[in-house]
């Protein structure tokens, strides 16, 4: 057996196991309060990301120019993750009677995660303007 079929085998194993716990820790932690609200919270998450974030980040790719469009999806795809995780507590923070429960600026955050992301994109859609730059030098004295 090759160790490429070896690793992909452990890999699938350790999965198998991850999930199994996680779905074990799911059914008996007293601290989850009802695992039918955390299976839609699942589902809603799902269709979420495949049924909006992704079509539109496709969407919008389509829209952008070509030589730009893989890092420009890439960070689009990237921002709609983080806000997709970040949108649950930047909507509840402030209520309820404990004010320690969600202490942080998550909006504040949610902006710098946003900036890193476009100044990430902004590197990848330079980088691939000097890449392309360069290949085209080298073609021409050939």
């Amino acid at each position: 057996m090759s160790p490429s079929r070896l690793l992909r085998g452990a890999l699938g194993v350790a999965g198998v196991a991850a999930m199994s716990l996680g779905a074990v820790l799911l059914l008996t932690d007293r601290e989850v309060g009802s695992p039918v609200g955390v299976l839609t919270w699942l589902a809603a998450a799902v269709v979420l990301h495949d049924g909006v974030l992704v079509p539109l980040v496709l969407a919008i790719g389509a829209l952008l120019p070509l030589r730009a469009r893989r890092p420009l999806r890439a960070g689009l795809l990237a921002a709609g993750c983080l806000t997709a995780v970040a949108l649950p507590v930047m909507l509840r923070q402030g209520q309820g009677a404990n004010p320690s429960v969600l202490p942080l600026d998550y909006v504040g955050n949610w902006g710098l995660a946003m900036g890193v992301v476009a100044v990430a994109t902004a590197c990848g859609v330079a980088l691939g303007r000097v890449r392309r730059r360069g290949r085209g030098r080298g073609r021409r004295y050939r």
